[in-house]
């Protein structure tokens, strides 16, 4: 029992002990924790003062630093007025100086003003008294002396005037001829063409004469079967080994020499065998025509003809004109055309097909008495043709005004294939003998001084003498040269007579 009362005492007295010892330790604690607060809190003031303290100075040194900026841009404006204001004197100044320079300037102005008047005044005076000089001298007043002084100096503007304009139309007129023949000869050189073409053979050779009486046939029943089936009328003469084929239409002449050549070849010859051959080589010639008038418009790159016209050109194939064939002829004006139009800016398209289808009326069957040009124009129409295309098959022979640069162009490439040597079927000897007797001709008429022949023949310009000869003397001798030159002369197509009549005044200045 006393141990366990003991015990006990010794657990509560441990407890109280420790609980004293806790309760001691954490005072001590406490005053060590406000001691150290207290420490930072004096800490914290010490360094608040100090902070506050340099925060001051810096702010003392800006302002100073402030003060001083605006002192110094103080100072700098007070120089810059005080210089400002020293300019602004100097100007009043310099201005005063010019002010009374001005004055004296114009005082002496005004005085010289005074004598200039003074002066013009005698001067007024003077220039009267001369004129009424003069006039009394030269019989004449003032007025009558200007008058005749203008007329004089509007005759020698007028003189010096015209000569300038004939001076600029001489050098207009040589510069164009220049650039129209480089241009021609241009597109010459560049054209490589064959030169005329044989003419198309009108006669079929016989093995023998006993052929003739074949062909003819019982009571003509081979020759009237062969006339009616092709169109055309056969000669049979005394020339030997030989048949002869007239026509006005070269398509049926070629088939009547085809057929005919084959009918000899084969020899039977009788209405039956003469309706199939003829059949035949029809049907050959016309893909001949439609092959030949394709190929010509490939070659030149002309689009949109109609069938029709193709057919018409390739009838051209079997036409000639003066030994020169009228498809090769057409081709050659259409590359020419387009040649000069590309050199001088025109429509090279347009040009081409114009000049394609200049001759496209030879190509035609007409009934009627109209010309190439009258045919090939309503064939034109008829397939819708362009009006300029048409303006420049109806003007290529000036039978209409050309109306545009591509029929004029037409018609300059249709001269240079048909006339230059070697296009036609004339010798070059004939060519110029042709041409040396145009002018022959020209020459042996009273008042002429000299003659050329130019454009190939086509035109034959006459320069007369203006003293013997007047205007319209010049058009009798025109008309005379015209005359003569188509009794005489043989000559294709037409040629141009041109008299010249003009005056020339020359003067030379010493």
């Amino acid at each position: 029992m006393n141990v366990y009362l003991s015990t006990l005492l010794g657990c509560v007295i441990g407890i109280i002990l420790g609980w004293l010892i806790r309760l001691l330790y954490a005072k001590i604690k406490l005053t060590s924790i406000e001691q150290r607060a207290v420490r930072l809190n004096q800490e914290a003031i010490k360094e608040a003062q100090a902070k506050s303290k340099e925060l001051m100075l810096e702010t003392r040194d800006q302002l100073l630093k402030e003060q001083q900026e605006q002192e110094r841009e103080a100072r700098e404006r007070r120089n810059e007025l005080q210089r400002s204001e020293r300019r602004i004197l100097q100007k009043e100044e310099n201005l005063e100086r010019r002010q009374s320079e001005l004055d004296a300037v114009k005082k002496q102005l005004g005085e010289r003003e005074q004598s200039i008047a003074g002066q013009e005044e005698k001067a007024v005076e003077l220039e009267t008294r001369l004129l009424r000089e003069l006039e009394r001298t030269a019989g004449m007043t003032t007025e009558e002396a200007r008058q005749t002084i203008i007329e004089t100096i509007q005759n020698d503007v007028r003189r010096d005037s015209q000569v300038l304009v004939n001076k600029i139309e001489q050098e207009a007129i040589l510069k164009a001829d220049k650039v129209a023949r480089d241009i021609i000869v241009t597109s010459i050189q560049r054209l490589a063409t064959e030169v005329s073409g044989e003419v198309s053979v009108a006669s079929v050779s016989l093995p023998n004469d006993e052929m003739k009486g074949r062909i003819i046939g019982r009571e003509g029943r081979n020759i009237r079967a062969l006339e009616t089936l092709t169109g055309v009328d056969i000669i049979i003469d005394d020339t030997p080994e030989a048949v002869v084929i007239s026509c006005f239409d070269p398509v049926r002449k070629e088939i009547a020499r085809v057929a005919l050549e084959r009918l000899v070849q084969d020899g039977r010859i009788h209405p039956a065998r003469i309706e199939e051959v003829v059949s035949k080589v029809t049907r050959e010639v016309n893909r001949i025509v439609a092959d030949e008038g394709e190929k010509v418009v490939f070659d030149l790159g002309i689009h949109n003809i109609s069938p029709e016209m193709v057919r018409a050109l390739g009838r051209l194939y079997f036409r000639t004109s003066y030994g020169q064939n009228v498809l090769a002829h057409s081709k050659e004006v259409a590359i020419l055309a387009g040649m000069i139009a590309s050199e001088v800016g025109a429509d090279t398209e347009l040009a081409r097909r114009g000049g394609l289808l200049h001759d496209v009326g030879k190509g035609i069957e007409t009934e009627d008495d109209s010309g190439h040009v009258e045919a090939g124009v309503e064939l034109a129409k008829r397939l819708g043709e362009d009006q300029k295309v048409i303006n420049a098959i109806h003007s290529h022979h000036n039978d209409v005004e050309p109306t545009t640069v591509e029929s004029v162009i037409v018609q300059i490439a249709d001269a240079i294939s048909a006339a230059r040597p070697g296009a036609r079927r004339e010798s070059l000897d004939n060519y110029i003998k042709r041409l040396e007797s145009l002018e022959d001709i020209a020459e042996s008429f009273n008042g002429v001084d000299k003659a050329y022949a130019i454009q190939a023949g086509r035109e034959l310009r006459i320069l007369v003498n203006s003293d013997s000869v007047t205007d319209e003397g010049a058009k009798d001798i025109a008309k005379d040269i015209s005359g003569r030159i188509e009794a005489e002369l043989r000559y294709p197509g037409r040629i141009k007579v041109t008299i010249i009549r003009e005056t020339r005044v020359v003067e030379y200045a010493r």
